[in-house]
């Protein structure tokens, strides 16, 4: 093959059963991914109310193991690794020496000295190269397991029920943010209450080879509970309404964790040193001092829909951009993320808009998340 030809789409263990399902397919960070079966707002309705099975096998896997697995970790992430219980999990960030992000990240400690990082999947090659590299001088061994997991999810508020009646894993006992291996419809998992969309939910993680068994089951256990197959489409819509970043919208390398209002992430009192302190520990101080742009919410007020790149407007100045824009099923108006000069960023804020091809369109400012589940 000559290096002009363009790299073909890698599939998913889940591809042929996709297509037969009469999916769109779309291209995603490499990967030929379902964007949608029917209706995407039909998809997103499901999750809110009843239940939606993903196909989320892109993700990128990289196990970390050995004595100083945990130290490791610690030093390439900006959180602090050790502190997690076996059988949890934390969300995370990698950051560059300038404290620009990377990527964020989940990160489940499988056992002692066993950890699994879950990176996104455009991201997944760049992590495992930094991890690699970081790794110089740590008795701890970084693997790439991206072709040894394929991963489902289950989510929205009857995603509890259609998983007991497969598994007799204590789902009861499971927090949010833990995992436990199991056995769901014969197949061995790691079972993790996690999720991208708001909702309660599971993220189960197989071998590829099990993947069309599973998912099988879990749509004849759920065909009682009202689950369909969701694509990529409502997922982002359903992350956007709950308020959850996006790599490469509301993430970027040229901005770091307290930019994005997720310095909490950053854990400064764990031991030793880590990738970007310095950078961050500035950064923090700035943050503080002149608070930069924050992270808000935007409601339309009309029909039109602000996409990612847009400017937001008051007293005809620019004072922020969209990060992420969609209608909404759940408010049943268009919303978006937007980055907001400060003075403008105060929910309710007067005069603010989104510049959509010329027309100034009033939006209100809002604090994130636009939706929360009734626990």
């Amino acid at each position: 093959m000559s290096s002009t030809e363009p790299t073909p789409a890698r599939r998913t263990a889940l591809d042929a059963l996709h297509r037969s399902l009469g999916a769109t397919m779309t291209d995603f960070a490499g990967w030929d991914m379902p964007l949608r079966y029917g209706s995407e707002r039909d998809e997103h309705v499901a999750v809110r109310t009843r239940a939606g099975l993903f196909d989320l096998s892109h993700m990128g896997e990289i196990t970390v193991t050995g004595p100083q697995a945990a130290a490791l970790l610690n030093y390439a992430l900006v959180g602090n690794i050790a502190s997690v219980g076996v059988g949890r999990a934390r969300y995370t960030m990698i950051c560059q020496a300038d404290g620009g992000i990377l990527d964020d990240l989940i990160v489940y400690r499988l056992a002692e000295h066993e950890y699994m990082v879950v990176a996104n999947a455009s991201n997944a090659q760049v992590v495992l190269d930094a991890l690699t590299e970081r790794a110089a001088g740590f008795e701890a061994e970084v693997r790439d397991d991206r072709d040894a997991y394929a991963l489902l999810a289950v989510q929205g508020p009857e995603s509890p029920g259609i998983l007991k009646s497969l598994t007799d894993a204590d789902l009861d006992g499971l927090k949010y943010y833990a995992g436990l291996p199991g056995t769901v419809a014969g197949v061995p998992a790691l079972i993790a209450r996690t999720g991208y969309t708001g909702e309660d939910g599971f993220e189960l993680f197989v071998k590829p080879e099990h993947a069309v068994e599973l998912w099988q089951a879990l749509t004849k256990a759920g065909e009682g509970a009202g689950l369909v197959p969701c694509g990529l489409s409502c997922r982002d819509t359903l992350r956007l309404e709950a308020g959850m970043p996006l790599y490469g919208h509301e993430l970027t390398t040229s901005l770091t964790p307290f930019d994005a209002g997720l310095g909490r992430v950053v854990k400064f009192e764990k031991e030793g040193d880590f990738v970007g302190r310095e950078a961050l520990t500035e950064a923090a101080a700035r943050a503080e001092q002149n608070p930069p742009r924050k992270l808000v919410g935007l409601v339309a007020e009309g029909r039109r829909v602000p996409r990612a790149g847009f400017s937001v407007v008051a007293g005809g100045e620019v004072v922020g951009e969209v990060t992420s824009g969609a209608p909404s099923p759940t408010l049943g108006k268009p919303i978006a993320m937007a980055y907001v000069d400060a003075a403008h960023a105060a929910p309710g804020a007067e005069g603010v808009g989104v510049d959509i091809r010329g027309s100034h369109e009033p939006y209100e400012v809002v604090a994130l998340p636009f939706y929360k589940r009734q626990k």
